[in-house]
């Protein structure tokens, strides 16, 4: 079949999906066209994929292409099991130019087929989403079920709404248009003029070891939506997700008519560093980077040829000033706490309580009281060993592990952190949160709540006020950066206080979440995931922003 018919069917069978994400990402409504419920996929969908998982161990991931000059991997489940899977190492001199090469092709396709063929791969991913589950909750240590919504579902909505945002910007400046300047009497000037959107070059995006897919996706398809090759580095630990989706997308992209090498895999050996070798290649336009401060701003000082998109570490706040919802405050902040053993770049970390109490619906409580309660609702959560594990899932990796052991160290220890058995995985490291007690106005408590620990470890730092509380929020989103900001209070004076610190430090805020939502989820087509705007991050998942220097528009003109 040729190319251009296959092109359009594709722009057929997907077209309706863009029209209702573009629609989406103007409302900032509720959409998903991804089941979040494993059993929407199929009577045998969750066998299957544990098998197709099963199958991909022990084995060497066949990607026919160029440049391998050897196989490496080192994949271990937080769970226990090596995976023992063995990824193609690339001579980089061999596969940046055969990528470059790929470009002509997919850059003069235009951004409809563009994002046709990238929903396609997303579609793919999608059928298999059993699969990408256990490859997540095996390289990640995520439970099950949050390994197959976000790593899954969610991960292919970002992905989705990158694509969305790339179409849109590209689109803004028709293909061709005609100009005419009245002379007068004279007759007038014409010119014919066309406008291409030109990719920058290749894109390396860098991915992250606790959320491969979710993290990954948003660069990845922002990039090759704009026209760019995409070149995917790995977290070491967390390979397969994103080789699996190098597989997919290199085989719809050879279904459709366009080389295979637009999407191609960098594996490193241990120790290699690879991404720093290839971060600064003059071939590599693009970088997308999730992980730790000290590589980002490596990457922002030292990849002077292309432009970075980094998420870091921020450090997250919650202010808690008041409530008409006492238990519901404490029950969300009990799980959002929890979820995924904290290991998530939204989790808050340091919650800011008056010294003097808060006031809620059933009488004033003490600082001493609000700390021991949410101890007990993380407690109370927790306390069963089979919902603990699903919750929790697994610690991904011993640093994780180094900084819960160390926080008993750092204050009064208000909830102690206790091991769980996972009788499934004997072999997971599985740990509960640990709550710690620090004065706000010590100068050496200051340096423990002022930095991240990344993992299930928070402060409940006591503050004289909720003005003062006000204050530190704002210089820990300056000086330290924040992915997520929350606030409980029943004060129309402390809200609007709140919320200016976050309008005027760029931080996104969620107020007074007490039910099924939480400080540490964001939704795809309607919530912003970072802003771009304080040190955690230089870019928001997803904005026009996040798209629109990808590519370049280029124009001709030439007399009518």
């Amino acid at each position: 079949m040729a190319a251009e018919m296959t092109a359009a069917q594709l722009i057929e069978k997907h077209r309706p999906t863009l029209d209702q994400a573009l629609e989406t990402v103007r409302t900032r409504a509720y959409w998903s066209p991804h089941p979040e419920h494993p059993k929407a996929y199929g009577e045998t969908a969750a066998p299957d994929g544990v098998a197709a998982f099963e199958a991909l161990r022990g084995a060497r991931f066949e990607l026919d292409q160029p440049g391998t000059d050897d196989w490496v991997g080192q994949e271990v489940s937080p769970y226990g099991p090596e995976l023992g899977i063995s990824y193609p190492h690339p001579d980089v001199d061999v596969l940046l130019p055969a990528m470059r090469a790929a470009m002509p092709a997919w850059r003069d396709a235009g951004p409809e087929v563009r994002a046709a063929v990238c929903l396609e791969i997303l579609a793919r991913i999608s059928a298999r989403t059993h699969e990408f589950a256990q490859a997540v909750m095996h390289t990640s240590g995520q439970a099950f079920m949050m390994a197959f919504q976000a790593g899954g579902p969610h991960a292919q909505d970002r992905g989705m709404e990158a694509v969305t945002y790339a179409y849109a910007e590209q689109t803004r400046t028709p293909e061709q248009a005609p100009w005419s300047k009245p002379q007068g009497k004279r007759d007038p000037l014409k010119l014919a003029k066309s406008f291409t959107a030109v990719p920058r070059g290749v894109a390396l995006m860098i991915g992250c070891n606790t959320f491969p897919t979710w993290n990954g996706y948003p660069g990845l398809f922002a990039s090759l939506a704009t026209g760019n090759p995409v070149l995917v580095k790995p977290h070491p630990r967390a390979v397969l997700p994103l080789a699996l989706t190098v597989r997919v997308a290199r085989e719809v992209l050879t279904e459709a008519g366009f080389p295979a090498d637009l999407v191609c895999l960098a594996v490193d050996r241990p120790d290699e560093g690879l991404a720093k070798t290839l971060a600064v290649r003059p071939e590599v336009r693009i970088i997308d980077y999730t992980g730790s401060t000290a590589f980002g701003d490596w990457l922002e000082a030292n990849a002077r040829q292309a432009q970075v998109y980094t998420e870091k570490a921020g450090v997250n706040t919650v202010v808690i000033d008041s409530t008409d919802d006492y238990k519901g405050m404490l029950g969300n902040l009990a799980f959002s706490l929890s979820l995924y053993s904290g290991q998530m770049c939204t989790t808050p970390q340091n919650l800011l309580i008056p010294r003097g109490g808060i006031t809620t619906e059933t009488g004033p409580k003490s600082y001493d009281e609000v700390v021991t309660d949410l101890a007990g609702a993380v407690s109370g959560l927790l306390g069963d060993d089979t919902r603990a594990n699903a919750l929790l899932g697994a610690i991904v990796n011993p640093q994780v592990k180094a900084r819960i052991d160390a926080a008993s160290g750092l204050g009064d220890v208000a909830l102690a952190s206790r091991s769980v058995a996972n009788p499934e995985f004997p072999g997971a490291m599985v740990r509960t949160p640990v709550i710690v007690k620090l004065d706000g106005a010590e100068p050496e408590d200051e340096a423990a709540y002022l930095s991240e620990h990344f993992g299930p470890v928070s402060f409940a730092v006591a503050v004289d006020s909720a003005a003062d509380a006000v204050e530190l929020l704002r210089r820990t989103i300056r000086d330290q950066g924040a992915m997520t900001v929350g606030a409980y209070t029943t004060s129309a004076e402390v809200e609007r206080l709140v919320q200016d610190v976050c309008l005027e430090e760029c931080a996104q805020l969620s107020l007074n979440l007490t039910g099924g939502v939480y400080v540490n989820q964001t939704a795809a087509f309607s919530d912003f995931h970072g802003s771009g705007g304080n040190p955690a991050a230089n870019a928001a998942l997803c904005d026009g922003a996040f798209v629109a220097n990808r590519f370049r528009t280029v124009e001709v003109r030439r007399p009518a």
